[in-house]
């Protein structure tokens, strides 16, 4: 590991001070950086600490709620407004990694972590995320767990957290502050499609910081959940997740729903197409399976991964089909 300085932020205007200098990266919980750091791939020159910058939940007006970006992965699927008003959110998190990861994790640092795959860890194999214009070793090698949408012929990592599938179908928003002064972002913008460079994964500006996340209030959330489908109960990423929101009206027909798909694309994947489809239907597993076959009709598949297609269709069904039952 090469040296580096550290030091510890009072304010966000304290961190963007900092993190200006040539090098410098946040540090949150370090869940990420700090192994990306010990293979090598991250070398920054200096680390700025901004977890004891907004860290608390607060109830807005509306009945929505602003997240510190700070905030504990462990504080906010404990929270009892979360638990009952968006509780896909708190089964996502606590999919996501155990109790100690979650304990150290933070909001901001789960936002921002890298979308990786295992030869991004290699440096023996090509890679455009780490060497841009080297080519992608993954599109003809191993590539069970890759993207099968919004991939490209520079990039087929899938992105990795769970959290965010869930905040992408919550129309969760994202507060960042930096030189150029505080702005807002839906956290669907946020991630990038690969395109021609991969290596640019968020549309952050240079010396921008995460503050808070945002959740508007949202009648259908209450009646949520996220499935992750993995080859091991605990400590795995997804090979297909889906994080979904079901409100049937008084005449028997859905009137708002929300899907957004993990393990599948380079992004928290908003199955808006999927939406379309069953807004004013009847709920059943036959208008579900239309809607899922709506969605994944883009897909394009690798040597090993087309069994994804099949797979997401069904666990998009089945959480529906659950749904639509306790409705």
């Amino acid at each position: 590991m090469i040296p580096f300085t550290y030091s510890r932020a009072g304010d966000p205007a304290a961190a963007i001070r900092d993190v200006a200098q040539a090098g410098a990266k946040y540090l949150g919980g370090g869940t990420n950086l700090v192994d990306l750091m010990r293979e090598g791939i991250e070398r920054p020159s200096s680390l700025v600490d901004v977890t004891g910058l907004e860290r608390t939940i607060i109830e807005r007006a509306d009945g929505g709620l602003r997240i510190g970006a700070a905030t504990s992965n462990t504080a906010l699927a404990a929270d009892h407004r979360v638990r009952t008003r968006y509780p896909m959110l708190t089964r996502a998190i606590v999919a996501g990694a155990s109790a100690q990861i979650r304990n150290m994790a933070t909001v901001g640092g789960n936002l921002m972590q890298r979308t990786r795959c295992l030869y991004f860890y290699d440096d023996a194999a090509r890679c455009n995320k780490r060497d841009p214009g080297a080519g992608c070793d993954a599109i003809d090698g191993f590539n069970r767990m890759h993207a099968i949408l919004g991939a490209s012929p520079a990039c087929v990592a899938t992105h990795p957290s769970d959290m965010c599938v869930a905040l992408v179908a919550l129309d969760a928003t994202v507060h960042l502050d930096g030189p150029e002064g505080a702005r807002t972002l839906p956290l669907e913008e946020l991630h990038r499609l690969p395109g021609d460079t991969p290596d640019r994964e968020t549309e952050l500006r240079p010396g921008e910081l995460i503050v808070a996340v945002e959740l508007p209030p949202l009648v259908v959330a209450r009646r949520s959940t996220y499935r992750k489908v993995r080859d091991r109960s605990s400590y795995a990423f997804a090979l297909v997740s889906v994080a979904a929101a079901l409100e049937v009206g008084d005449d028997g027909m859905i009137r708002d729903v929300r899907v957004a798909l993990g393990g599948v694309a380079l992004k928290p994947w908003r199955a808006r197409a999927a939406e379309t489809l069953l807004r004013g239907r009847q709920p059943s597993e036959e208008v579900f399976r239309h809607a899922s076959e709506g969605e994944l009709a883009s897909a394009h598949v690798l040597r090993d991964n087309g069994f994804k297609v099949e797979l997401a269709k069904r666990t998009i069904v089945a959480v529906l089909t659950q749904l639509g039952g306790r409705a």
